[in-house]
């Protein structure tokens, strides 16, 4: 049984992050799907700050032109990223989930949200009580719940019973089972839809082509393999590996003209240099596009 979508996994386009140029390179590379951390938006900001962005924000965009968004709680890059080594309480997520909360009604925003999943730091009952408190206080934006290996079997099985839309962290089974963490990827989807086919799952950070193909079954992934060819130069077309350098002139020129064509359109210069590399991006992530299609089937 499906949910969300009617039909195989959609892979959601992540890295952007409301950036004027990512934004462009995506669109031109007609992808339909995307995720973004709500991070720099409020980080720093209490509950009852101004949250409102501009009109015709990147972010507003995005949400209103795609088939379907994900914002994510920016919580990963708070606890483990810029914001490393701040203490972190029940307080202090209260407030990035009311202030997360404010930033989506503030601006409209109709994406799918993922919860605050602070099991790492402040245990499972908390991760419970951010899990309600959401879905009771968001009740308009559908919710995505993660499982981290914190839960167990019994917390799962929770989970499944509680949750509309569910994610596997895939990043966090390759570390804790390196050697099977396909397998075991593989099989959680499997128990989860197993236990509720109505359900929809979403592979977190899952980069993989090979497991996207296996778990077809699920509703959605994110992947920034996109971002790869403009950060180290290199992509894969699944055939051969090149450069973003030999990309053939007659396509990088048009790739080029409909990238500015949506920058002029949205009044955005770009110095040329800055015009080459977004065009570049946009070019791999219709590579990227085109390999999610034949592994895991149309992407519209």
């Amino acid at each position: 049984m499906r949910g969300l979508f009617d039909s195989n996994i959609k892979i959601h386009f992540a890295g952007s992050d409301g950036e004027e140029i990512f934004y462009a390179a995506l669109s031109a590379a007609q992808t339909n799907y995307r995720l973004y951390s709500c991070y720099k938006y409020i980080y720093g900001k209490q509950p009852d700050s101004d949250f409102r962005l501009p009109d015709g924000h990147v972010i507003k965009e995005q949400d209103r032109a795609n088939r379907h968004v994900i914002q994510d709680s920016g919580l990963f890059t708070l606890m483990f990223g810029a914001g490393k080594g701040m203490k972190q309480t029940r307080q202090s997520l209260t407030m990035w989930q009311d202030s997360l909360m404010e930033f989506v009604k503030q601006n409209g925003i109709q994406a799918s949200c993922v919860e605050i999943d602070c099991q790492k730091i402040l245990g499972v009952e908390d991760a419970w009580y951010f899990r309600e408190r959401m879905r009771r206080l968001l009740p308009g934006n559908k919710q995505i719940n993660v499982f981290h290996f914190e839960d167990g079997r019994n917390g799962l099985d929770r989970l499944i019973e509680f949750a509309d839309y569910i994610a596997i962290s895939v990043p966090e089974i390759r570390i804790v089972k390196p050697k099977t963490f396909r397998e075991d990827t593989k099989y959680l989807a499997h128990y989860i839809k197993n236990k509720k086919p109505e359900i929809d799952i979403h592979l977190l950070g899952c980069t993989d082509f090979k497991m996207i193909a296996e778990n077809n079954f699920c509703t959605s992934a994110d992947s920034t393999s996109w971002l790869s060819g403009v950060k180290f130069g290199h992509f894969n077309d699944g055939t051969r590996m090149g450069h973003v350098n030999e990309f053939r002139r007659d396509l990088f020129l048009e790739r080029q003209a409909q990238v500015k064509a949506i920058l002029d359109q949205r009044q955005v210069v770009l110095k040329p240099k800055t015009l080459n590399y977004c065009t570049n991006a946009s070019l791999c992530a219709t590579i990227c596009k085109q390999r999610y299609e034949r592994s895991a089937g149309p992407q519209n």
